[in-house]
């Protein structure tokens, strides 16, 4: 199941180059591209002849050239040539999609066209804020469902048990969470008192001591997590306080792009308010979001599995009240969605 009428993360902007590049999105192959005006194009990865992949044919002069018969299509979709006929057949063209590039991504529309609206791409506060650090970050393909994923980015309990050398931390296991959903996303969160900072994030802090400690959890529609990990001095944390002046804060961004039902594109980085200029801090977080990263990957690829092949019933458990809330919102607004294409 898929939202459409949205923007997804089809991969990182400087991936994008003069040579032709095949991706599959929520079930669909695409090819894309750089223009030589550096415009990205993104086609349906389909020559409507015989349908070879478009991806194996030859990019000149901004067009596709299909490997098969030479039929040629701009970035528009439009087929410009067709040198084994004597015109241009009815019907000889590809689909396009919208695409834009910001936060080092390139976004990709998979909904209608006409209904492409750049604002809709989520804000990221303070991307080019000089005072602020940014990782590099990374991608991975995780062989399951986005929302197992989703699942994942919307639990905070889950770092006791699968990230014991990294985020884990006193408290993770048993601290009650408190649940907020809005119209476009669902946020988990909980603060941690007065306990220590876990092992990746204590070398990171500019105060010494036990941690008042924040875990943000937020997962936003289409499949966007943005989880936030702020640290306090103890004592000068919690939901009615402002932030003390060594407040740690370190944001991590999560895109998970489904390529189909069984498989998942993600991306991520990470953003923190210390440290703007200092690369081997970058390397280091990014290294050990890795690490982390692929702690998750081994656990989610089991329960995709898991969930696929059961013989008996599932059953939550109370930490998964935000997953499940976002879901509830994931599918009410793909029933609108589908009724709008309906009634269109």
């Amino acid at each position: 199941m898929f939202l459409r009428d949205c923007w997804y993360v089809a991969g990182w902007t400087h991936e994008i180059t003069q040579q032709l590049k095949a991706v599959r999105i929520l079930g669909e192959d695409i090819v894309m591209y750089r223009t030589a005006a550096g415009e990205i194009a993104a086609l349906q990865d389909a020559c409507p002849h015989r349908k070879l992949p478009l991806s194996k044919g030859t990019l000149k002069e901004d067009r596709i050239i299909c490997g098969y018969h030479g039929l040629t299509f701009d970035q528009r979709g439009a087929c410009v040539a067709a040198p084994t006929q004597g015109r241009i057949p009815t019907g000889a063209a590809v689909r396009r999609y919208p695409v834009k590039d910001r936060y080092g991504f390139a976004w990709i529309w998979m909904g209608a066209p006409e209904k492409a609206d750049e604002s809709l791409i989520i804000d990221i506060p303070d991307y080019d804020n000089p005072s602020w650090g940014r990782t590099k970050g990374g991608d991975m393909t995780i062989a399951c469902n986005y929302l197992y994923i989703v699942d994942n980015l919307l639990d905070p309990s889950h770092v006791a048990w699968v990230h014991l050398t990294s985020f884990a931390g006193a408290k993770t296991d048993d601290t009650p969470l408190s649940i907020d959903v809005n119209t476009d996303g669902v946020v988990v969160w909980r603060w941690m008192m007065d306990t220590e900072a876990p092992p990746y994030y204590a070398p990171l802090l500019k105060f010494s001591g036990n941690v008042d400690r924040k875990q943000h959890y937020e997962c936003v529609l289409p499949s966007i997590g943005i989880n936030k990990s702020i640290f306090s001095p103890a004592g000068h944390g919690g939901p009615d306080k402002p932030f003390h002046e060594k407040t740690y804060i370190n944001i991590s961004y999560n895109f998970m792009t489904p390529i189909d039902e069984d498989n998942s594109h993600y991306f991520w980085f990470q953003h923190r308010n210390t440290d703007p200029d200092d690369e081997s801090i970058s390397e280091k977080m990014n290294a050990g979001a890795r690490t982390a990263f692929i702690e998750d990957r081994d656990v989610l690829v089991a329960v995709h599995n898991g969930m696929a092949n059961r013989k008996t019933p599932h059953l939550d458990l109370a930490l998964d009240a935000g997953a499940l809330r976002f879901r509830k919102l994931l599918q009410t607004r793909m029933t609108a969605e589908a009724a709008s294409d309906k009634a269109a």
